[in-house]
Order: structure tokens, then C-alpha cells, then sequence
């Protein structure tokens, strides 16, 4: 089969699946290529995507600028994505982001009381005895304190996430060719791709956006400069008898000097094997995994144990009367860009754009960053002064 577009969009994740639904909207004739989530992982031989999960805390205030207005345009679309999707993907149960007291020689809370100032949201700072009588599931330490965004925060399911942008896309016009993409090649002012099933797809220009696995020497031109850890998740499951004891349970920042005592925290959520857990990721250590065939090992395995392990220790630290009726962890990746916010940008010429890079914090403002993507392929650049950011593409 060979079809061609306007668009191509390479990956079928958050990124992509957002640039798709902006560009299909627009008018133009969009096609959005990648596979669906493998049944099971350790057989599976082909792509992944870290948004293979249930829960991702989404939150306005940030300490960077951009990324607090990334996130805020998405969490305004939102409602508009759920309604034209039916699909329910925004959970609000709001945020709180913990940690040494101002004052201390960690100024964490410091700055996420600038960002909130600065973006005029409603977040008050509590001190540790008002965070133990407000928020009764946790436990934090001596000289504690903590700001609470109520509104506009919480957490996203990521899978509903993508599956209602894909929905919207293909209702604005996409083709959705569910499968992996074997090459991506210019030639004679076309962009042609090629799946492993053989069908040709051609466009002037063509978005990738493949996370971690954007690190492929068959999808761009030039190698870029991304950094892909792998990552442990904790999932620690909630007895249905007790889920009404977590009723208003937020979702959970805890910020400290060492990594090793850093974490993030979801309350209880239910997935697809019927049972509910709340989810605890905060890995002591980085381990880098350097190229493609590292990334699909690492999710075929079943995560770090040492790391579950310590994850364990967290929870039950912040956590101390909680006893999970199981646990289990999985594996996931983050992918860091050279200068800290999301690659959007041209690869080579002006052919291939590069959308990738979410430095762990991509998930809650992905239809934004999709929405620039959409912007650069269309006029060619991103006239967005507000911003003020460049989100070049650094290359190896």
C-alpha cells in the first residue's frame, strides 16, 4: 500500500497522538503511524512507549516558566478532549508538593512558592502540623512544609490519555496506521515512510515523536543528544474494603537534596485487571541505557528490584499505616533533553521535525507540546514570543 499525506505523525504516543489531533483539526490530511500497547511485554519484540500506565500527576505550578505554561494550556483543553473523545482521562484530586520548610538549605518550596506567585494560582503553604491534620494518610519529617494546588491538578491516566486524542484525530479526518515504523527516508522534497508490514507513506514533512526510542538510527538523519533512563515503578495495591479511607487522597511531590529520598506518589487507581493501587516511583540511582535495543530489553524485563525495594521503604516511610494488599513494579524510561525542556524542532532540513524529550514531566502538558509540533511543520517555525524558549533540537 502506498498512501500520501500531508502529515505524517511517527509515534502513536502522547506527543504524537496530540500533534495528529492539532494537525488533523486544522484542515490538513494527517496520517498518525505506530503500534498498539503489546499484550504482553516480555514477548514483545517491538517499540514500547512509557505511556503505558493508568496515573501521572498533573499540576499548573512549576519552577520553570515554560513548563508551567506548557502544562497550563494543556489542563485547559482537557475538558474539550474528554468531551469530544468520551473518554475521561483528568482526574482533579489536586497536588501537593512537599518538602524542607523555607528557610532550610534545600529552597524546593521556595521556588514553588515563586512559580505559584508568579502564575497567580491558589496553592497555600502548610506547615508539618497542618499537613498531618489536613492530609492524614501521610507522614513527613521534622521540619516539613508543603503547598497545595487543589485546582486545576491531580492526576491523568496516560492510556485514556492517548486513546482520546487518537479518537479525536481520526474524527477530525487522521488515518491511523496502527503499526511500527521500519524506515524513515527524504527524498526528492518527500519524507517517505516505510512500516514493518511494508506500507509506504509519503509526505513533505513528517513529525517523530517517539520518545526514548527517538534515539533509532532508522528514524532520523542525525543521532540527537536525549539521555534515556530506565525507571522502577512501585504499584501497591488497596484492599477494596479500605478504598473509603483514601477518599480525597491528592497526588504527592516529596522533594529532598538526595535523590535517594525524593518520590512521587499517586493516590489509589484502578486498572484493568480490576484491582486498585496507589503508585510510588522515585528511583535512588540512574542507570542510562545507551541505545535502542538497551531500551526494548530494559521493558521486556520486569524493572529493578533493588529500586522496587527502596520504593518500598519510601512508601512505608510517607505511608506508615498503609499495609498493601500486594505489590509488584514495573519498568518504564525517561528521556532528558540537553537543555532541560522538550525537543521541537527540525532534524536535518526542513523536512523531518523531532518532538521528543519530556525530562520527566511531559505527560500532563503533552497536548501543548504536540500543539508546537503541529506549529512547526505547518508555517515552519514556532512564532511563540510568549514562551520565550528555544526548543532546538541538540544533536550528538
Amino acid at each position: 500500500m502506498s498512501e500520501s499525506f500531508d502529515f505524517i505523525v511517527v509515534g502513536k504516543g502522547m506527543m504524537g497522538a496530540a500533534a495528529a489531533r492539532h494537525l488533523a483539526l486544522s484542515g490538513a490530511n494527517v496520517a498518525l503511524v505506530g503500534p498498539d500497547e503489546p499484550s504482553d511485554w516480555a514477548s514483545h519484540s517491538g517499540v514500547f512507549s512509557s505511556h503505558y500506565d493508568n496515573a501521572r500527576i498533573t499540576r499548573t505550578i512549576d519552577d520553570d516558566p515554560v513548563w508551567a505554561r506548557l502544562a497550563r494550556r494543556s489542563i485547559e483543553r482537557y475538558d474539550e478532549i474528554e468531551r469530544e473523545s468520551g473518554i475521561r482521562f483528568y482526574h482533579e484530586v489536586g497536588c501537593l508538593m512537599a518538602g524542607p520548610a523555607p528557610g532550610s538549605s534545600y529552597d524546593y518550596i521556595e521556588q514553588v512558592e515563586r512559580a505559584r506567585d508568579a502564575l497567580g494560582v491558589e496553592a497555600p503553604l502548610y506547615d508539618r502540623e497542618t499537613l498531618l491534620q489536613r492530609f492524614p494518610w501521610f507522614r513527613f519529617p521534622e521540619g516539613a512544609a508543603g503547598v497545595y494546588e487543589r485546582l486545576g491538578a491531580g492526576y491523568v491516566n496516560p492510556r485514556a490519555l492517548v486513546a482520546a486524542q487518537v479518537i479525536c484525530a481520526e474524527k477530525a479526518g487522521a488515518r491511523i496506521v496502527r503499526d511500527e515504523v521500519r524506515s524513515i527516508a527524504e527524498t526528492a522534497g518527500r519524507v517517505i515512510v516505510t512500516t514493518l508490514k511494508g506500507d509506504r507513506l509519503t509526505a513533505p514533512r513528517v513529525i517523530v515523536a517517539a520518545g526514548g526510542f527517538s534515539l533509532s538510527n532508522t528514524l532520523l538523519p542525525r543521532p540527537i543528544d536525549l539521555t534515556v533512563k530506565a525507571r522502577t515503578v512501585l504499584f501497591a495495591e488497596v484492599a477494596a474494603s479500605e478504598l473509603p479511607d483514601f477518599e480525597g487522597m491528592p497526588s504527592l511531590i516529596g522533594a529532598a537534596p538526595e535523590q535517594e529520598k525524593s518520590y512521587y506518589l499517586l493516590p489509589p487507581v484502578g486498572y484493568a485487571e480490576g484491582k486498585t493501587y496507589i503508585k510510588i516511583g522515585g528511583d535512588p540511582s540512574d542507570r542510562t541505557l545507551d541505545d535502542e535495543p538497551a531500551i526494548r530489553h530494559w521493558f521486556r524485563g520486569p524493572g529493578g528490584a533493588a529500586a522496587a525495594e527502596h520504593l518500598r521503604r519510601l512508601l512505608a516511610e510517607v505511608m506508615p499505616a498503609f499495609k498493601p494488599a500486594s505489590t509488584h513494579f514495573s519498568p518504564c524510561v525517561t528521556s532528558f533533553t540537553r537543555h532541560g525542556l522538550p525537543y521541537i524542532g527540525f532534524a536535518e532540513s526542513d523536512r523531518i521535525a523531532v518532538v521528543t524529550g519530556g525530562n520527566g514531566q511531559a505527560a500532563k502538558s503533552s497536548d501543548e507540546i504536540g500543539r508546537l509540533g503541529a506549529v512547526l511543520v505547518q508555517n515552519g517555525r514556532i512564532d511563540e514570543p510568549e514562551y520565550g524558549a528555544d526548543f532546538a533540537v541538540a544533536f550528538r
